[in-house]
């Protein structure tokens, strides 16, 4: 089993920015994917950008390519996402995930593990 912790959110104003971590316990590897995910309310879950723990490949969503920015912690085992120029259209509840595939994937049922979720409110 693995557990997924985030924590970072918070409330910011437009072009504001913050910095989400998800830290991975329990049974882990170095081949996995680790995926962030956001949902608003009455929206669906969708696909923000991932990372290949091994070699450190990512894969952004194209809304948030250029701002958003994904890396990694090896001997934390934790993943950050740095978030730049925030928009109102970000505020969500954004999860971490983990794919034991090890692919880079956009598709929520190849991911295995979820976090419990951090909430990011931007103001206009």
């Amino acid at each position: 089993q693995v557990q997924l912790v985030e924590s970072g959110g918070g409330l910011v104003q437009t072009g504001d920015s913050l910095r989400l971590s998800c830290v991975a316990s329990g049974r882990t590897s170095s081949f996995y994917t680790m995926g962030w995910f956001r949902q608003a309310p009455g929206r669906e879950r969708e696909f923000v950008g991932c990372i290949r723990w091994s070699g450190g490949s990512t894969y952004y969503a194209d809304s948030v390519k250029g701002r958003f920015t994904i890396s990694r912690d090896n001997a934390a085992n934790t993943v950050y996402m740095q978030m730049n120029s925030l928009k109102p259209e970000d505020t969500a509840i954004y999860y971490c995930a983990i794919a034991r595939t090890g692919r880079l994937t956009i598709e929520r049922i190849e991911y295995d593990y979820w976090g419990q979720g951090t909430q990011v409110t931007v103001s206009s």
